[in-house]
């Protein structure tokens, strides 16, 4: 039908999971691949995530992670300071220099990639969203400026993949690679459809689930004494927010 194009978000350090999928993607003959952010942080190894990112993803966009971990130091909380620490400084500053969005032509239909909204990386769109939240993921503000109305609009952050259509707009959530949070599995989109195209043309958008040794990636957190192992491995085990843990009885 045309050029696939994956689109995947939300490593967070998890290099068990991102090598899953980007070995799936090579599988499957897709040769570019879209990152929205949050590359490092939550899991073990954000360095050598950061560095497969730069090696296979065409374009990365800031995630709120990528901006909490390039702050200075004394602002961040311990478990953070952790996570900054494993990274290199020409790392820190090739995250801090990530854009905020990138834009593609895809069968005549004009995507926008974000990677938590179109307000910042930091304000957050939830899967129950107000159909206000979804009509401001498709305008035109100053932190996708120079990019035009978007028809398609996709992004990560919530770790929920999902998609949702309505009238000639259609949103859509990546899920994440390597902390999902809505089924034990690492995921990713695929956009398929005529690259850098106005004419109208098929256009497809999918899912795909990649399993993963969930067990051995929280052996490396456990041996490398990464702050809030526990948590993690709940989170990787069960696809629960760490936030609700306690009150369902969760333990590692």
């Amino acid at each position: 039908m045309g050029e696939r194009i994956a689109v995947l978000s939300d490593v967070h350090g998890n290099l068990t999971a991102y090598r899953a999928v980007l070995d799936d993607i090579e599988r499957r003959g897709i040769r570019r691949v879209l990152n929205l952010g949050d590359v490092a942080g939550k899991g073990p190894r954000g360095a050598a995530c950061v560095e497969l990112t730069r090696e296979r993803c065409e374009t990365t966009v800031r995630g709120n992670w990528d901006t909490f971990l390039t702050a200075p130091a004394e602002a961040l909380w311990p478990s953070a300071r952790w996570w900054r620490d494993e990274l290199e400084a020409e790392q820190l500053a090739w995250l801090a220099a990530l854009p905020g969005s990138t834009d593609l032509l895809l069968s005549g239909r004009r995507i926008r990639l974000v990677h938590a909204s179109a307000t910042s990386e930091l304000v957050r769109v939830h899967r129950d969203h107000s159909p206000e939240e979804f009509e401001a993921m498709f305008a035109v503000t100053d932190f996708t400026a120079g990019s035009p109305v978007p028809d398609v609009v996709g992004y990560g952050d919530i770790h929920e993949a999902y998609v949702e259509v309505h009238g000639e707009r259609t949103l859509f959530n990546t899920g994440s690679v390597g902390n999902a949070l809505d089924e034990p599995t690492a995921v990713y989109a695929v956009l398929e459809g005529v690259a850098d195209s106005a004419a109208p043309a098929p256009f497809a958008l999918s899912f795909v689930r990649v399993p993963y040794d969930v067990e051995a990636e929280i052996a490396v957190a456990e041996a490398l004494g990464m702050p809030e192992t526990e948590a993690y491995a709940i989170e990787l085990r069960t696809a629960v927010y760490r936030g609700r843990h306690a009150a369902l009885g969760l333990t590692g």
